[in-house]
C-alpha cells in the first residue's frame, strides 16, 4: 500500500522531472539560435577575409567565378553586393509605401468605419491574404501582373514597381493586424473627449485616436519592413533578377535573397562562401529591424499602461488648472483649424477605399488562379493522382503532395513538443524575469526574425552535411522544424496567459500539484489557441519553399518511400513549373491545390477556435 509520504515523494519527482523537461525544451531554442549564428558566421568568415568586408559590401560588381578557391592568390571573379543591397532597400521602401499606406488605412477602416455586420468578414479576408503562400503571389505576378504592366513598360513588366506591388500586398495583412490592435487599444475617452470638444467622427479618429496609437502603428510598419527584407520566392519571380541598380520602375534588378536562391545550386567554393556572407548581411539587416520593432513595441505598451500617450497629457489632467488650460487650448485649436475637416474626410474615404481594395485583391488573386487552374484539375486527373514516369511529358504532382504531407507530419512531431514545453516553462515557471529568461525570450524573438532563405542556408551547410551531404526530406523537415518553434511558442504562451489564475488557484486548493494543474486544468483551457497554432504551423509548412530548395530538393521525382529520399514540396513544384514556362496549366492547378490546403487550414483554425471558445464559456 502506498503511504502518503511515498505519494508525496512520487509527486515531487514528477514535478522535478516535468520542470526539467520544460527547461531543456527552452534551452533547445537557445541552442538553435546559437547554432544558426555560429555556423553562418563561421562559414562566411573565409569569404569576408578573402574578398574584404568593405569590397564585399560596397563593391558594385557581382561577377563570380566558379573556379575561384580560397587558396588562390588572387580571385578571377568579383563579389560586390552593393547593387543588391540598394535593390533590397528600394523594394522594401516601395513595399512600405504601398502596403504600409493601404494597410494603415485598412486598419482604420476596420476599427472605425466598417459596418459591424461586415467587420468579421473583412477581418477574415485580411487573415486569408496573410495565409496565401508567397510563391502563389509570385506566380500571380508572373501570369497576371507582369503581362498587364507590359502594356506600359518598356520590358516584360518586371522591375521595381511590380516587386513593390507584390511585396506591398504581402506585408499589408501584417500592418493591418497590428495597427488595428493598436487603434482598438486606445482608451475610448480619447475619442469621446475629442467629440466633446466639437470634433467630427473623422476628426476624432484622425486627429486623436490615430496619433495616440502611433507607436503601435509604427511598430507594425517596422515589422512589415522585416517581412519585405526577408522575402525570397515572390521577388525572384517578378524582379527580373539582373544585377543592376533599380534606377527606373521597370528596370530589372536583383535583391539579396534572390541572389542566394538563384546561385547557390551551382556555386563554386568562394562563390558559396560569398552567398553565405550575403545571408549574414541579410540576417543583420533583419535583426536590426526586429530590434527596432521590439523597442517601439515596448514603448507603445508602456505608454498604454502608464497613460503616457499624446492625449493622456490632455485628458488625464482635468482637475488641474494646467489641464483645464490645455483643454481650452485644444478646443481653440479645433475651432481654429476647422478647415482640416476636409482632410479628415479624405482620410475616411481613403480608409473605406483601402478596405474595399483588400477584398478586391483577395478575390482577384484567388479568383484568377481558380478560374485558370480548376479546369485542369477536372480534365487532367493524372496531375493529382498519376504515377511519376521518368522523362515523361505528363506531369504529376502526386509525389510532391506526398512529400508535403510527410514534411508536415514530421515537422509537427519535432516542433510541437519542444514549442509547447517551452511555452509552459515561460508562462508557468518563469514568472520572474531574470537573465536566463531574457536569453530564452530573446532567442525566440531572433528565431522569429530569421528570413526563411537563411534557414535554408543553415540547413544546407549543417543539417544536409550531417546527413551525408545529400538533400533529403529529413534535412528539410529538420530545418522547417526549427523555423516553426517561435510560432508555436508565442501562440501557445498567449493561450496559456489567457487562462485565468483563479482556475490554477482552485486546482491547488484541491490538493493538485503543479504538473497535474498544468495538464488537467491549464492545457485543456488553452486548447483552442494551441490547436490554432498547430493548424497555422501546418499551413506554413505547406506554404514555404525557400527553406526546402537546397535542403530537400527542387526536382519532382518518384513518390518518396522514406525520409532520406529527395523530392520537391508543392510550393517548390509550383516555383519550378512556373519558371520553366512549358507547364503553365499545371502550374495554375498546383497553385489551386496550394491555396485550398493553406486557406482551408486557416479557416479550420478559426472555426475550431471559435467552437472551443464557445464550449469553454458554456455557450451552445
Amino acid at each position: 500500500m502506498i503511504t502518503t509520504e511515498i505519494r508525496e515523494k512520487i509527486t515531487k519527482i514528477k514535478e522535478k522531472t516535468g520542470q526539467t523537461i520544460f527547461t531543456v525544451a527552452a534551452i533547445i531554442c537557445v541552442i538553435a539560435v546559437a547554432a544558426i549564428f555560429v555556423f553562418m558566421f563561421i562559414k562566411s568568415l573565409p569569404a569576408f577575409n578573402k574578398i574584404g568586408v568593405f569590397d564585399f559590401i560596397f563593391g558594385d560588381n557581382w561577377a563570380p567565378d566558379r573556379l575561384d578557391k580560397f587558396e588562390n592568390a588572387t580571385l578571377s571573379g568579383s563579389y560586390g553586393i552593393f547593387k543588391m543591397i540598394i535593390g533590397t532597400l528600394a523594394a522594401t521602401v516601395g513595399a512600405l509605401l504601398i502596403g504600409g499606406t493601404i494597410g494603415y488605412f485598412t486598419a482604420v477602416f476596420l476599427a472605425f468605419y466598417c459596418p459591424t455586420k461586415l467587420k468579421k468578414l473583412f477581418s477574415s479576408t485580411i487573415n486569408l491574404l496573410a495565409g496565401i503562400p508567397s510563391v502563389v503571389y509570385g506566380f500571380f505576378g508572373i501570369v497576371f501582373l507582369l503581362p498587364l504592366l507590359s502594356n506600359v513598360a518598356p520590358n516584360d513588366g518586371s522591375g521595381l514597381f511590380a516587386t513593390s506591388l507584390i511585396l506591398g500586398i504581402m506585408i499589408m495583412p501584417t500592418v493591418v493586424s497590428l495597427s488595428k490592435t493598436s487603434l482598438e487599444a486606445v482608451p475610448s475617452s480619447y475619442y469621446e473627449g475629442a467629440l466633446a470638444l466639437g470634433a467630427t467622427h473623422s476628426q476624432a479618429v484622425f486627429g486623436t485616436v490615430t496619433l495616440a496609437a502611433k507607436s503601435g502603428v509604427t511598430a507594425s510598419l517596422v515589422l512589415g519592413i522585416g517581412r519585405a527584407l526577408g522575402e525570397t520566392m515572390a521577388v525572384v519571380m517578378v524582379a527580373g533578377n539582373s544585377v543592376a541598380y533599380p534606377d527606373t520602375l521597370f528596370n530589372s534588378f536583383r535583391v539579396l535573397t534572390a541572389n542566394i536562391v538563384m546561385e547557390m545550386g551551382y556555386a563554386g567554393e568562394v562563390q558559396q562562401g560569398a552567398l553565405v556572407a550575403t545571408g549574414v548581411v541579410l540576417l543583420v539587416f533583419v535583426l536590426i529591424t526586429n530590434l527596432v520593432f521590439g523597442a517601439i513595441s515596448k514603448r507603445a505598451i508602456k505608454g498604454a499602461v502608464e497613460g503616457k500617450g499624446i492625449f493622456a497629457k490632455i485628458f488625464g489632467r482635468k482637475n488641474s488648472r494646467k489641464g483645464n488650460a490645455l483643454l481650452i487650448k485644444c478646443k481653440d485649436k479645433i475651432a481654429e483649424f476647422k478647415y482640416k475637416i476636409k482632410i479628415a474626410d479624405v482620410g475616411a474615404a481613403a480608409s473605406v477605399a483601402a478596405g474595399v481594395f483588400s477584398g478586391v485583391v483577395l478575390l482577384l488573386v484567388i479568383g484568377f488562379i481558380f478560374v485558370k487552374g480548376a479546369p485542369t484539375l477536372v480534365t487532367n486527373p493524372h496531375l493529382l493522382f498519376g504515377k511519376y514516369e521518368f522523362a515523361s511529358e505528363k506531369i504529376t504532382i502526386f509525389p510532391s503532395i506526398v512529400t508535403t504531407l510527410m514534411t508536415v507530419v514530421l515537422s509537427l512531431v519535432i516542433a510541437v513538443p519542444v514549442g509547447l514545453c517551452t511555452a509552459i516553462f515561460l508562462n508557468e515557471y518563469a514568472k520572474k524575469e531574470n537573465f536566463f529568461i531574457r536569453i530564452i525570450r530573446g532567442a525566440i524573438d531572433l528565431l522569429n526574425g530569421v528570413p526563411s532563405i537563411v534557414y535554408g542556408l543553415f540547413g544546407m551547410i549543417t543539417i544536409v552535411l550531417l546527413l551525408g551531404g545529400t538533400s533529403s526530406i529529413l534535412a528539410g523537415t529538420l530545418t522547417i522544424g526549427i523555423m516553426l518553434l517561435p510560432t508555436i511558442v508565442r501562440s501557445t504562451e498567449e493561450s496559456l496567459k489567457s487562462v485565468q489564475d483563479s482556475l490554477r488557484e482552485g486546482s491547488f486548493a484541491l490538493g493538485a500539484g503543479k504538473m497535474r494543474t498544468i495538464f488537467k486544468v491549464v492545457l485543456p483551457s488553452a486548447m483552442p489557441g494551441i490547436l490554432s497554432a498547430i493548424l497555422l504551423s501546418m499551413g506554413r509548412v505547406i506554404a514555404e519553399s525557400a527553406p526546402f530548395i537546397y535542403t530537400m530538393g527542387s526536382v519532382i521525382s518518384a513518390t518518396p518511400t522514406g525520409y532520406l529520399d529527395s523530392n520537391a514540396t508543392l510550393a517548390v513544384a509550383l516555383y519550378k513549373l512556373s519558371g520553366e514556362g512549358w507547364y503553365v496549366n499545371e502550374a495554375y492547378a498546383t497553385a489551386v491545390v496550394l491555396i485550398i490546403l493553406v486557406l482551408g487550414l486557416n479557416m479550420l483554425a478559426e472555426l475550431i477556435v471559435g467552437k472551443l471558445n464557445k464550449k469553454l464559456k458554456g455557450d451552445k
